[in-house]
Protein backbone atom coordinates (compact mmCIF):
# COMPACT_ATOMS: atom_id res chain seq x y z
CA UNK A 1 0.00 0.00 0.00
CA UNK A 2 1.54 3.37 -1.04
CA UNK A 3 1.69 6.53 1.06
CA UNK A 4 -1.33 8.16 -0.62
CA UNK A 5 -3.46 5.08 0.02
CA UNK A 6 -2.39 5.11 3.66
CA UNK A 7 -3.29 8.79 3.98
CA UNK A 8 -6.72 8.22 2.46
CA UNK A 9 -7.36 5.18 4.67
CA UNK A 10 -6.19 6.84 7.91
CA UNK A 11 -8.03 10.06 7.10
CA UNK A 12 -11.22 8.13 6.24
CA UNK A 13 -11.12 6.27 9.57
CA UNK A 14 -10.51 9.57 11.36
CA UNK A 15 -13.49 11.25 9.68
CA UNK A 16 -15.66 8.19 10.39
CA UNK A 17 -14.66 8.40 14.05
CA UNK A 18 -15.54 12.12 14.16
CA UNK A 19 -18.89 11.48 12.43
CA UNK A 20 -19.72 8.74 14.96
CA UNK A 21 -18.93 11.14 17.82
CA UNK A 22 -21.09 13.89 16.30
CA UNK A 23 -23.99 11.57 15.43
CA UNK A 24 -23.88 10.08 18.93
CA UNK A 25 -23.90 13.59 20.37
CA UNK A 26 -26.81 14.64 18.15
CA UNK A 27 -28.81 11.44 18.65
CA UNK A 28 -28.37 10.91 22.37
CA UNK A 29 -27.79 14.33 23.85
CA UNK A 30 -29.77 16.72 21.62
CA UNK A 31 -33.24 15.30 22.31
CA UNK A 32 -33.98 17.96 24.87
CA UNK A 33 -32.77 21.54 24.51
CA UNK A 34 -31.25 22.86 27.70
CA UNK A 35 -28.31 24.95 28.82
CA UNK A 36 -25.46 22.82 30.12
CA UNK A 37 -24.84 23.27 33.82
CA UNK A 38 -21.32 23.98 35.10
CA UNK A 39 -21.07 20.36 36.30
CA UNK A 40 -22.12 18.99 32.88
CA UNK A 41 -19.70 21.36 31.13
CA UNK A 42 -16.82 20.15 33.31
CA UNK A 43 -17.71 16.52 32.56
CA UNK A 44 -17.92 17.05 28.80
CA UNK A 45 -14.71 19.13 28.80
CA UNK A 46 -12.84 16.33 30.58
CA UNK A 47 -14.28 13.79 28.11
CA UNK A 48 -13.20 15.74 25.00
CA UNK A 49 -9.75 16.45 26.42
CA UNK A 50 -9.45 12.74 27.28
CA UNK A 51 -10.29 11.73 23.70
CA UNK A 52 -7.77 14.27 22.39
CA UNK A 53 -5.04 12.91 24.69
CA UNK A 54 -5.90 9.33 23.62
CA UNK A 55 -5.31 10.41 20.01
CA UNK A 56 -1.95 11.85 21.08
CA UNK A 57 -0.93 8.38 22.30
CA UNK A 58 -2.14 6.84 19.04
CA UNK A 59 0.20 9.13 17.09
CA UNK A 60 2.97 8.55 19.66
CA UNK A 61 2.87 4.81 18.94
CA UNK A 62 1.63 4.60 15.32
CA UNK A 63 1.99 8.09 13.81
CA UNK A 64 3.95 6.77 10.84
CA UNK A 65 0.76 5.02 9.62
CA UNK A 66 -0.74 8.42 8.71
CA UNK A 67 1.49 8.67 5.63
CA UNK A 68 2.46 5.01 5.30
CA UNK A 69 6.01 5.84 6.38
CA UNK A 70 7.74 2.48 6.79
CA UNK A 71 11.15 2.86 5.09
CA UNK A 72 14.16 5.16 5.52
CA UNK A 73 13.47 6.73 2.11
CA UNK A 74 9.87 7.60 2.99
CA UNK A 75 10.92 8.80 6.42
CA UNK A 76 13.58 11.12 5.03
CA UNK A 77 11.07 12.41 2.47
CA UNK A 78 8.52 13.26 5.18
CA UNK A 79 11.11 14.94 7.39
CA UNK A 80 12.35 17.01 4.45
CA UNK A 81 8.87 17.87 3.09
CA UNK A 82 7.37 18.99 6.41
CA UNK A 83 10.60 20.28 8.01
CA UNK A 84 10.39 18.13 11.14
CA UNK A 85 13.22 19.18 13.54
CA UNK A 86 14.69 15.68 13.94
CA UNK A 87 17.80 13.87 12.68
CA UNK A 88 17.63 10.11 12.02
CA UNK A 89 21.20 9.64 10.80
CA UNK A 90 22.91 6.66 12.43
CA UNK A 91 19.65 5.20 13.76
CA UNK A 92 18.08 1.86 12.94
CA UNK A 93 14.75 1.96 11.11
CA UNK A 94 12.81 1.15 14.30
CA UNK A 95 14.67 3.84 16.28
CA UNK A 96 14.06 6.35 13.49
CA UNK A 97 10.34 5.54 13.34
CA UNK A 98 10.07 5.85 17.13
CA UNK A 99 11.77 9.27 17.05
CA UNK A 100 9.54 10.36 14.15
CA UNK A 101 6.34 9.22 15.92
CA UNK A 102 7.29 10.88 19.20
CA UNK A 103 8.05 14.17 17.44
CA UNK A 104 4.82 13.94 15.43
CA UNK A 105 2.79 13.39 18.61
CA UNK A 106 4.44 16.41 20.27
CA UNK A 107 3.63 18.54 17.22
CA UNK A 108 0.00 17.42 17.48
CA UNK A 109 -0.12 18.13 21.22
CA UNK A 110 1.48 21.57 20.83
CA UNK A 111 -0.88 22.44 17.97
CA UNK A 112 -3.85 21.26 20.02
CA UNK A 113 -2.74 23.38 22.98
CA UNK A 114 -2.42 26.47 20.77
CA UNK A 115 -5.79 25.91 19.11
CA UNK A 116 -7.60 25.10 22.36
CA UNK A 117 -6.16 28.17 24.08
CA UNK A 118 -7.15 30.46 21.22
CA UNK A 119 -10.61 28.87 21.33
CA UNK A 120 -11.17 30.48 24.72
CA UNK A 121 -10.90 33.91 23.09
CA UNK A 122 -13.29 32.71 20.39
CA UNK A 123 -15.73 31.62 23.12
CA UNK A 124 -15.86 35.18 24.48
CA UNK A 125 -16.92 36.40 21.03
CA UNK A 126 -19.57 33.67 20.74
CA UNK A 127 -20.95 34.72 24.15
CA UNK A 128 -21.26 38.30 22.86
CA UNK A 129 -23.04 37.06 19.72
CA UNK A 130 -25.62 35.13 21.74
CA UNK A 131 -26.19 38.02 24.13
CA UNK A 132 -26.36 40.65 21.37
CA UNK A 133 -28.93 38.65 19.39
CA UNK A 134 -30.84 37.82 22.61
CA UNK A 135 -30.74 34.05 22.03
CA UNK A 136 -32.20 32.01 24.87
CA UNK A 137 -29.66 29.76 26.66
CA UNK A 138 -31.69 26.60 25.93
CA UNK A 139 -30.79 26.99 22.23
CA UNK A 140 -27.04 27.49 22.74
CA UNK A 141 -26.29 23.76 22.43
CA UNK A 142 -28.04 23.35 19.07
CA UNK A 143 -26.42 26.41 17.48
CA UNK A 144 -22.98 25.41 18.76
CA UNK A 145 -23.40 21.83 17.48
CA UNK A 146 -24.16 22.90 13.91
CA UNK A 147 -21.57 25.67 14.17
CA UNK A 148 -18.92 23.09 15.04
CA UNK A 149 -20.01 20.89 12.12
CA UNK A 150 -19.63 23.80 9.72
CA UNK A 151 -16.29 24.76 11.27
CA UNK A 152 -14.90 21.26 10.60
CA UNK A 153 -15.68 21.61 6.87
CA UNK A 154 -14.24 25.13 6.70
CA UNK A 155 -11.06 24.13 8.57
CA UNK A 156 -10.51 21.22 6.17
CA UNK A 157 -10.61 23.59 3.18
CA UNK A 158 -8.51 26.28 4.85
CA UNK A 159 -5.81 23.98 6.25
CA UNK A 160 -5.13 21.95 3.12
CA UNK A 161 -5.26 25.06 0.92
CA UNK A 162 -2.77 26.83 3.22
CA UNK A 163 -0.53 23.73 3.22
CA UNK A 164 -0.54 23.59 -0.58
CA UNK A 165 0.39 27.28 -0.74
CA UNK A 166 3.24 26.84 1.77
CA UNK A 167 4.60 23.80 -0.07
CA UNK A 168 4.42 25.54 -3.46
CA UNK A 169 5.35 29.07 -2.39
CA UNK A 170 7.64 29.04 0.66
CA UNK A 171 7.30 32.81 1.10
CA UNK A 172 3.70 32.27 2.26
CA UNK A 173 5.23 31.03 5.50
CA UNK A 174 6.70 34.50 6.09
CA UNK A 175 3.36 36.14 5.25
CA UNK A 176 1.58 33.98 7.83
CA UNK A 177 4.32 34.73 10.38
CA UNK A 178 4.15 38.48 9.80
CA UNK A 179 0.36 38.38 10.01
CA UNK A 180 0.51 36.63 13.39
CA UNK A 181 3.00 39.17 14.77
CA UNK A 182 0.74 42.04 13.66
CA UNK A 183 -2.34 40.38 15.23
CA UNK A 184 -0.42 39.66 18.44
CA UNK A 185 0.90 43.23 18.77
CA UNK A 186 -2.58 44.62 18.00
CA UNK A 187 -4.15 42.40 20.71
CA UNK A 188 -1.51 43.52 23.23
CA UNK A 189 -2.02 47.20 22.35
CA UNK A 190 -5.81 46.92 22.72
CA UNK A 191 -5.40 45.20 26.09
CA UNK A 192 -2.89 47.71 27.46
CA UNK A 193 -4.06 51.03 26.02
CA UNK A 194 -7.73 50.84 25.09
CA UNK A 195 -10.80 50.38 27.21
CA UNK A 196 -13.11 49.77 24.26
CA UNK A 197 -16.16 47.68 25.14
CA UNK A 198 -16.81 44.84 22.74
CA UNK A 199 -20.10 45.30 20.92
CA UNK A 200 -21.91 43.59 18.05
CA UNK A 201 -24.26 45.66 15.91
CA UNK A 202 -26.99 43.12 15.15
CA UNK A 203 -28.64 45.32 12.53
CA UNK A 204 -25.56 46.25 10.52
CA UNK A 205 -23.47 43.10 10.88
CA UNK A 206 -22.13 42.08 7.40
CA UNK A 207 -23.71 38.62 7.63
CA UNK A 208 -27.12 40.03 8.61
CA UNK A 209 -27.05 42.55 5.76
CA UNK A 210 -25.91 39.94 3.23
CA UNK A 211 -28.56 37.34 4.19
CA UNK A 212 -31.31 39.97 4.30
CA UNK A 213 -30.61 40.85 0.66
CA UNK A 214 -31.37 37.32 -0.57
CA UNK A 215 -33.78 35.82 1.98
CA UNK A 216 -36.85 36.80 3.93
CA UNK A 217 -35.92 37.06 7.60
CA UNK A 218 -38.54 36.74 10.33
CA UNK A 219 -38.04 38.97 13.35
CA UNK A 220 -40.10 36.72 15.60
CA UNK A 221 -38.71 34.05 17.92
CA UNK A 222 -39.44 30.69 16.25
CA UNK A 223 -37.94 28.53 18.96
CA UNK A 224 -35.37 25.96 17.85
CA UNK A 225 -36.16 26.26 14.11
CA UNK A 226 -33.60 27.59 11.63
CA UNK A 227 -36.18 28.30 8.92
CA UNK A 228 -39.94 28.14 8.49
CA UNK A 229 -42.50 28.12 5.64
CA UNK A 230 -45.30 30.67 5.81
CA UNK A 231 -47.74 31.22 2.94
CA UNK A 232 -45.48 29.08 0.73
CA UNK A 233 -42.55 31.39 1.39
CA UNK A 234 -39.29 30.44 3.07
CA UNK A 235 -38.26 32.55 6.05
CA UNK A 236 -34.88 32.49 7.82
CA UNK A 237 -35.16 32.69 11.60
CA UNK A 238 -32.94 34.76 13.95
CA UNK A 239 -31.44 31.48 15.23
CA UNK A 240 -30.13 30.65 11.75
CA UNK A 241 -28.75 34.18 11.40
CA UNK A 242 -26.81 33.65 14.63
CA UNK A 243 -25.47 30.33 13.29
CA UNK A 244 -24.21 32.08 10.14
CA UNK A 245 -22.62 34.87 12.22
CA UNK A 246 -20.79 32.25 14.31
CA UNK A 247 -19.57 30.48 11.16
CA UNK A 248 -18.36 33.81 9.75
CA UNK A 249 -16.60 34.55 13.04
CA UNK A 250 -14.91 31.14 12.99
CA UNK A 251 -13.55 31.83 9.49
CA UNK A 252 -12.00 35.07 10.78
CA UNK A 253 -10.72 33.23 13.85
CA UNK A 254 -9.12 30.55 11.66
CA UNK A 255 -7.02 33.23 9.93
CA UNK A 256 -4.85 33.54 13.04
CA UNK A 257 -5.32 30.14 14.71
CA UNK A 258 -4.50 27.89 11.74
CA UNK A 259 -1.24 29.70 10.77
CA UNK A 260 -0.29 29.57 14.46
CA UNK A 261 -0.42 25.76 14.35
CA UNK A 262 1.59 25.77 11.10
CA UNK A 263 4.37 27.40 13.12
CA UNK A 264 4.65 24.10 15.01
CA UNK A 265 4.18 21.63 12.16
CA UNK A 266 3.85 21.89 8.39
CA UNK A 267 2.15 18.50 8.17
CA UNK A 268 -1.44 19.42 7.17
CA UNK A 269 -2.84 16.22 8.67
CA UNK A 270 -1.41 17.02 12.10
CA UNK A 271 -2.68 20.61 11.79
CA UNK A 272 -6.14 19.30 10.88
CA UNK A 273 -6.23 16.70 13.69
CA UNK A 274 -5.22 19.25 16.33
CA UNK A 275 -7.77 21.77 15.03
CA UNK A 276 -10.65 19.30 14.91
CA UNK A 277 -10.17 18.00 18.45
CA UNK A 278 -9.98 21.57 19.77
CA UNK A 279 -13.17 22.47 17.85
CA UNK A 280 -15.00 19.37 19.13
CA UNK A 281 -14.35 20.53 22.67
CA UNK A 282 -15.51 24.07 21.92
CA UNK A 283 -19.14 23.59 22.96
CA UNK A 284 -18.40 22.22 26.42
CA UNK A 285 -15.65 24.85 26.75
CA UNK A 286 -18.25 27.50 25.98
CA UNK A 287 -20.50 26.43 28.88
CA UNK A 288 -17.46 26.13 31.13
CA UNK A 289 -16.05 29.55 30.28
CA UNK A 290 -19.41 31.34 30.47
CA UNK A 291 -19.48 30.43 34.18
CA UNK A 292 -15.95 31.67 34.94
CA UNK A 293 -15.44 34.51 32.42
CA UNK A 294 -14.27 36.93 35.11
CA UNK A 295 -11.29 34.66 35.88
CA UNK A 296 -9.60 35.16 32.48
CA UNK A 297 -8.65 38.84 32.62
CA UNK A 298 -5.05 38.37 31.40
CA UNK A 299 -5.78 35.62 28.88
CA UNK A 300 -6.03 38.09 25.99
CA UNK A 301 -2.55 39.40 26.82
CA UNK A 302 -1.25 35.83 27.07
CA UNK A 303 -2.70 35.00 23.65
CA UNK A 304 -1.13 38.16 22.24
CA UNK A 305 2.29 37.00 23.48
CA UNK A 306 1.62 33.49 22.14
CA UNK A 307 0.69 34.73 18.64
CA UNK A 308 3.69 37.07 18.55
CA UNK A 309 6.00 34.22 19.59
CA UNK A 310 4.75 31.76 16.97
CA UNK A 311 4.77 34.52 14.34
CA UNK A 312 8.42 35.34 15.04
CA UNK A 313 9.16 31.61 15.05
CA UNK A 314 7.70 31.33 11.53
CA UNK A 315 9.60 34.36 10.25
CA UNK A 316 12.90 33.15 11.68
CA UNK A 317 12.51 29.43 10.95
CA UNK A 318 15.43 29.49 8.48
CA UNK A 319 17.83 31.02 11.01
CA UNK A 320 16.94 29.12 14.18
CA UNK A 321 15.06 25.89 14.72
CA UNK A 322 13.37 25.18 18.02
CA UNK A 323 12.94 21.61 19.14
CA UNK A 324 9.24 20.66 19.23
CA UNK A 325 9.47 19.93 22.95
CA UNK A 326 10.95 23.40 23.62
CA UNK A 327 8.11 25.04 21.65
CA UNK A 328 5.58 23.05 23.69
CA UNK A 329 7.16 24.17 26.98
CA UNK A 330 7.26 27.84 25.94
CA UNK A 331 3.65 27.86 24.70
CA UNK A 332 2.38 25.97 27.77
CA UNK A 333 4.26 28.41 30.04
CA UNK A 334 2.72 31.46 28.33
CA UNK A 335 -0.80 30.07 28.74
CA UNK A 336 -0.22 28.86 32.30
CA UNK A 337 1.25 32.21 33.38
CA UNK A 338 -1.72 34.16 31.97
CA UNK A 339 -4.22 31.85 33.72
CA UNK A 340 -2.33 31.97 37.04
CA UNK A 341 -2.03 35.78 36.83
CA UNK A 342 -5.76 36.04 36.02
CA UNK A 343 -6.76 33.89 38.99
CA UNK A 344 -4.39 35.78 41.29
CA UNK A 345 -6.01 39.06 40.19
CA UNK A 346 -9.48 37.62 40.88
CA UNK A 347 -8.38 36.43 44.31
CA UNK A 348 -6.85 39.80 45.24
CA UNK A 349 -9.93 41.72 44.06
CA UNK A 350 -12.22 39.40 46.02
CA UNK A 351 -10.03 39.78 49.10
CA UNK A 352 -10.07 43.58 48.77
CA UNK A 353 -13.86 43.70 48.51
CA UNK A 354 -14.34 41.54 51.62
CA UNK A 355 -12.34 43.93 53.80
Amino acid sequence: MNANSNEILFFSFFLLFIIILLVTDLGLFQKKSHALSFKEAVGWTILWIGISIAFYYLIWSHGNLIHGTDTFEKLQHRIYTYHHPINIQGLTLQEALTLYNHNLSLEYLTGYLIEYSLSVDNVFIIVMIFLSFKIRPIYYKKVLFWGILGAIVMRFIFIFTASALIQRFSWFFYIFGGMLVIIGVKMAYEFLFTEKEEHIDTENHPVVKFVSRFFQVTREDKGHKFWIMENRRLFITPLFIVLLVIEFTDVLFAIDSVPAVFSVTQDPYIVFFSNIFAILGLRSLFFLVINVMNRFHYLKMGLAVLLTFVGLKMIGHEFFKLDTKVSLYIIASIIAFSIIASNLRTYLLKKRTTK
